[in-house]
């Protein structure tokens, strides 16, 4: 599984992309981020429904959601969370319920509390990916939605071994590049309470995904 991510590297790595991330990664990202928010607006229903998004950032996708929609954003960087609440602000987004520095592997939320979790490039951010995702299935409610958008790693090839060599330069920047999507669905199959319902590549040259499981209706926490 490679080695792993400290939370204190990753604060620090995005405390300092705070001022600029917009303009580096707002186009890049772009074809993700209104993907995942059409697929979270879809989950939701025409009436609209309650939408965590987890590593929210600066808030650049918060305007684009439709106001039917009820919004809480978290993020573990405090500098990138008072980009969020300026953009808030700015754009008078009261359908915002709450923006909060929160660790996403240990949600002070409720179980069953949200139509939707969106995590766009996130889980190869975090410390603990399986364990972030257990939180993001405790806090969905059953017949609700994970929705994920990420860089995932090659399974072969000149990709594969560049992202090897490029890990551990890259974990200090706060994520992982040789993420694969089979962590993924090995998470899946153990939990047992959530399903794979899409896989499809996204721009720029399909190394990004959009990712979705279903929540499924047991009784697994």
């Amino acid at each position: 599984m490679g080695a792993d991510i400290d939370k204190s590297s990753v604060e620090r790595a995005y405390a300092r992309w705070a001022p600029v991330y917009d303009l580096v990664f707002g186009a890049v990202f772009d074809a993700g981020r209104r993907a995942a928010i059409l697929a979270a607006e879809q989950a939701c229903g025409s009436a609209g429904g309650r939408i965590l998004e987890v590593g929210v950032g600066t808030g650049i996708s918060l305007p684009d959601y439709a106001r039917k929609n009820r919004l809480v954003g978290i993020d573990l960087s405090e500098p990138m969370l008072r980009k969020a609440h300026e953009r808030v602000a700015e754009h008078g987004l009261s359908n915002v319920e709450a923006l909060a520095v929160m660790d996403a592997e240990r949600m002070a939320l409720p179980d069953r509390s949200f139509d939707v979790v969106v995590a766009q490039f996130v889980i190869t951010a975090v410390p603990k990916p399986e364990a972030t995702l257990n939180e993001f299935a405790r806090v969905v409610r059953p017949g609700g939605e994970i929705v994920l958008v990420n860089h995932i790693g090659a399974e072969e090839g000149a990709r594969r071994v560049f992202e090897l060599c490029f890990a551990p330069i890259a974990r200090k920047l706060g994520w992982r590049p040789e993420f694969r999507f089979g962590r993924l669905t090995d998470w899946a199959a153990k939990h047992g309470g959530v399903r794979l319902i899409e896989h499809r590549p996204m721009p720029p040259l399909g190394h990004f995904s959009l990712i979705r499981f279903e929540r499924l209706a047991d009784t697994k926490a």
